[in-house]
């Protein structure tokens, strides 16, 4: 009996030598199949696939703003009694997205004119002065006129000319 254990141990040990050269064969062909998988999708990607043209339809132009004029202002500013008395100069222009924006806003013009002199003439010489004085004058003058022409919107003021004397 012990020799046929030892025969069985040597036979088991001659079978276990082989089995790391076979599993190294499939590493190595397993290796080669992703390789060549691998290959075959790079010269797909790079040189039979349209390149994004027919996946991605052309996004429409940006249609331009449009312009609404509104009449010159002049307005006298507050000032301390005993100064001389300053004058604002304004002309402004208004931007809407579409065109029939335009004729929403155009019966609604003298409001919208009302409305700016009525707060141009509480602002002080001391309101305007430097580029943020400027900005806070913009930037409440749209927030008047979206109110004033609701439910239309106004993208933004913008100043044609602004004079203080």
């Amino acid at each position: 009996m012990a020799d046929n254990e030892q025969a069985e141990d040597a036979v088991d040990a001659a079978e276990s030598a082989p089995a790391p050269k076979r599993k190294l064969k499939l590493i190595i062909a397993a290796v080669g199949l992703l390789a060549i998988i691998g290959g075959g999708a790079a010269t797909w990607f790079f040189f039979f696939r349209h390149h994004d043209e027919e996946m991605h339809a052309e996004a429409p132009a940006p249609k331009p703003p449009v312009f609404v004029d509104v009449p010159d202002m002049l307005v006298n500013l507050v000032g301390l009694p005993g100064e001389r008395v300053q004058y604002l100069k304004v002309r402004v222009v208004l931007e809407v997205k579409e065109e029939k924006q335009v004729e929403a806003i155009k019966p609604t013009l003298p409001r919208v004119t009302d409305i700016f002199q009525t707060y141009l003439r509480e602002l002080r010489p001391s309101d305007l002065n430097g580029s943020a004085g400027l900005f806070r004058l913009k930037e409440e003058l749209t927030r008047r006129v979206n109110v004033a022409v609701a439910p239309t919107q106004v993208n933004a003021v913008l100043f044609k000319e602004i004079v203080v004397q």
